[in-house]
C-alpha cells in the first residue's frame, strides 16, 4: 500500500506558484457549475440532473483509468473510504446543491454553498488534528463574514417560505461537502486520484438515482442538444476535471488552507450571475467580497 504523503514544514509555509493557479482553476470551474445547474433544471428534474451529473463526472474518471491501468484500492477499509465520500460528497452534496437550484438565484446558491470551508475547518481539528493559528482563524472567519454580506440581498429578492426551503438545502449540501472533504484527506496519497474521485462519483450518483426515479417524473425530462452540452460541461468540466486537481493539490497543503480558497468561488459565481443572469452588485456585495479577499489572504499566507 502507498503510504500517506507526509507535509513538509516548506509545503506549510508556502504554496507554490503551480499550486495556486490550480486553486484559482479550481475555483472558477466549481462557479461555472451553478449556472451550468440552473440552466439545466429548467429540462430535467433536479435529482435525476444531479444523478446524471454524478454518473457522467463518474465515467470520465473510471474509463480513463481503466484504460491506463491505474491500480484498484486493495483493502477493504479504502472502498469504505470512497464510499463515505460518495454518500456525503456526491449524494448529500449534489442533492442540496440542486435542489436550491430551482429554489433560489444561482449567485446567491454558489455564496451560501461556500460555508462549509468553516465546517470543514472544525472538522479538521477534531479528526485530522490540523491546528488554527489565531490569524488563520480570523481570516476564516472574516472570509465567512464577507460570504454572508454577499448574500444578504438576496434574503429580500425572494419569499420567506422560499428562501428558507433554499437555504435548508445549501446547508443540507455544504454539510455533506464538508464531511466529504475530511474524508477525500484522510485517502489522500493512499489511493489513485482517477480511482477515488471516479468511484466516489459512480457510488455517490446510484443513491440519487434510486431516489429520483422513486420521487421525480422521468418523462418530464428534455433530452435535447443544448441538455446534453450543458449535462457534459458540467460533469467533465465543472465536476470531474476540478475534483481530481483538488484530490492532487490535498496532497500538497492542509485541508483548512486549501478550503479557505473556496471563499473565491462566490465571487467568481456573482461575475458570472451579473453576466449571465443579469444580476446587479450592490455596494454591501462589494464590501463582502474585498472582506472575503482579505480572508483567504490571511489564511493563505
Amino acid at each position: 500500500m502507498e503510504k500517506p504523503v507526509e507535509l513538509d514544514a516548506g509545503v506549510r509555509q508556502r504554496l507554490s506558484w503551480i499550486d495556486l493557479a490550480l486553486l484559482l482553476l479550481v475555483m472558477l470551474l466549481w462557479a461555472l457549475c451553478f449556472p451550468l445547474i440552473s440552466t439545466g433544471l429548467s429540462m430535467s428534474p433536479p435529482l435525476y440532473f444531479a444523478a446524471l451529473r454524478s454518473l457522467v463526472a463518474g465515467a470520465g474518471l473510471v474509463i480513463p483509468a481503466l484504460v491506463l491501468r491505474r491500480p484498484l484500492p486493495r483493502q477493504p477499509h479504502l472502498w469504505l473510504g470512497i464510499v463515505g465520500v460518495g454518500l456525503s460528497y456526491t449524494s448529500v452534496g449534489f442533492a442540496g446543491m440542486f435542489l436550491a437550484g430551482g429554489v433560489i438565484s444561482p449567485g446567491l446558491a454558489s455564496v451560501l454553498a461556500n460555508m462549509q470551508p468553516l465546517v470543514a475547518a472544525i472538522l479538521a481539528f477534531f479528526l485530522l488534528g490540523e491546528r488554527l493559528k489565531r490569524s488563520s482563524l480570523l481570516g476564516l472567519l472574516l472570509g465567512f463574514f464577507g460570504i454572508a454580506l454577499t448574500a444578504l440581498p438576496g434574503f429580500g429578492a425572494q419569499g420567506i417560505g422560499t428562501n428558507f426551503s433554499g437555504i435548508s438545502y445549501i446547508v443540507l449540501g455544504a454539510l455533506g461537502v464538508a464531511v466529504g472533504n475530511i474524508l477525500l484527506k484522510r485517502l489522500s496519497g493512499q489511493v489513485d486520484p482517477l480511482m477515488v474521485t471516479g468511484w466516489q462519483f459512480v457510488l455517490g450518483g446510484l443513491p440519487l438515482l434510486v431516489l429520483a426515479r422513486w420521487v421525480e417524473v422521468p418523462s418530464s425530462m428534455m433530452w435535447n442538444w443544448t441538455f446534453a452540452g450543458n449535462l457534459l460541461a458540467l460533469g467533465l468540466g465543472g465536476t470531474a476535471l476540478p475534483l481530481l486537481l483538488w484530490f492532487w493539490l490535498l496532497r500538497r497543503a492542509e485541508l483548512t488552507r486549501l478550503n479557505t480558497f473556496s471563499f473565491l468561488t462566490p465571487i467568481f459565481a456573482l461575475m458570472i450571475s451579473a453576466v449571465f443572469f443579469a444580476e446587479r452588485l450592490q455596494w454591501i456585495q462589494i464590501a463582502g467580497i474585498v472582506l472575503s479577499l482579505y480572508g483567504v489572504w490571511r489564511v493563505s499566507r
